[in-house]
């Protein structure tokens, strides 16, 4: 963006070759380094720390279950050389067997399996596999939004997405109960549709930080109502125990279905969502230095808006609305890397998964530590409990909360 100005580490901006403009020291070039700056040791340790919690976090989720083995077994069944050497039936659990042999050609008979690696790849893999997918999209989403309307509050909660997603949610269920099959996209699409509200409530000759983030408040709390109002209308149980499953976020049942689901948005949205952080790095510096430097502010919004909902929906139709996770991880991430948004954006590619991981963990088999029971929570309820304290932290810590 006009000839690739960045803000520099002392806050002033750079140009593409990395020479400071309006104050501050030069810095390293960060595009002519191309991936240089992934192996910067902060960054470097965010990202080797969260792959080694979602290694653990994952090999203790595949471990356990109404099928025991150990966990030497568990690690062996992932590393399957005749899973992970065979084309065949990696392609099978990706893309499904119909895909596979579309792509493959083949037609025979798949070569079997050993037991173990059956139900982990089969059952228990997925949902590993989910809750990385759900980290990233929320955790980026939030990030986005944070940037857009430079508000460290908001998120896809703020925003209204969410609320818009759960309304559809509980409408379905409660109203249109035959069209249940479809609910992960009426799910998307009523996260999209609100945060078009939300935008439309805020346009008065344009946007601003603030409009949106005060529509996205009085949408959500509208929305959120209207989801109340609904549950009296519920006179099966059933439906009552789905539709909470659905609001406040779960991973049960999850399998390779879902991921397929929301593999091919997600590689859309961190595509986007890299390519677009110089323009994030501009709009933190706000709209009269951005619109000086060459930026359609309006346009870049809303585009930048739209793949944050693109994240917030991909993650909305395979788990529902798991709350916190937008709103604490781009904090955390800030906090270990620093405020330039390509490393922000990578952190929370790797730090979004590993939460949600580890909370899913924490969510199946919680009860089971604490009571004996053979019962799970939905995992937004553990990652409400982790975001209320860590958030009431950083209250005590930052005298200003709220601006970016």
């Amino acid at each position: 963006m006009n000839g690739g100005e960045t803000r520099t580490d002392g806050g002033s901006v750079a140009d593409g070759e990395g020479r400071a403009i309006g104050g501050g020291s030069p810095r390293r070039p960060v595009e002519g380094d191309r991936l240089g700056w992934l192996f910067e040791p902060r960054l470097a340790a965010v990202i080797a720390g969260s792959l080694a919690l979602v290694v653990v976090a994952g090999l203790v989720q595949v471990s356990f279950g109404t099928y025991s083995m150990t966990v030497g077994q568990a690690w062996r069944a992932v590393l399957d050389p005749a899973v992970l050497l065979d084309p065949r039936w990696f392609l099978n659990f990706l893309l499904g067997e119909e895909l596979m042999r579309a792509v493959t050609g083949f037609q025979g008979e798949l070569p079997q399996l050993a037991r173990e690696t059956l139900v982990v790849w089969n059952i228990r893999l997925p949902r590993v596999l989910v809750a990385v997918v759900v980290g990233m999209n929320l955790a980026v989403s939030g990030a986005i939004f944070q940037a857009v309307t430079r508000n460290e509050l908001a998120s896809p909660f703020i925003l209204g997405v969410s609320s818009g997603a759960g309304l559809m949610i509980l409408l379905t269920l409660v109203v249109f109960g035959g069209l249940s099959a479809f609910l992960p996209i009426i799910a998307a699409l009523g996260g999209s549709v609100a945060f078009l509200v939300v935008y439309a409530i805020a346009w008065k000759n344009g946007t601003s930080p603030v409009r949106l983030v005060l529509a996205g408040v009085i949408v959500g709390t509208v929305f959120n109502s209207l989801q109340t109002g609904l549950f009296f209308f519920a006179d099966d149980i059933g439906v009552v125990q789905s539709a909470i499953q659905w609001t406040t976020g779960s991973l049960t049942g999850t399998d390779w279905e879902q991921v397929r689901m929301a593999l091919p948005w997600t590689l859309v949205a961190v595509t986007l969502s890299l390519a677009g952080s110089r323009q994030l790095n501009l709009l933190l510096l706000g709209e009269q230095t951005a619109k000086s430097l060459g930026m359609s502010i309006e346009r870049v919004r809303f585009a930048l808006s739209g793949v944050a909902v693109l994240a917030a929906a991909a993650s909305i139709a395979v788990a529902g609305i798991v709350s916190f996770v937008g709103l604490i991880v781009p904090h955390v991430v800030r906090n270990l890397v620093g405020s330039d948004y390509k490393r922000v954006i990578v952190g929370c590619l790797f730090v979004g998964p590993a939460l949600m991981v580890g909370a899913d963990v924490g969510a199946r088999l919680g009860m089971s530590v604490l009571t004996g029971a053979d019962a799970q929570v939905p995992v937004g309820i553990v990652t409400g409990l982790v975001g209320g304290p860590y958030f009431l932290y950083l209250m005590r810590r930052q005298q200003n909360m709220g601006d970016l």
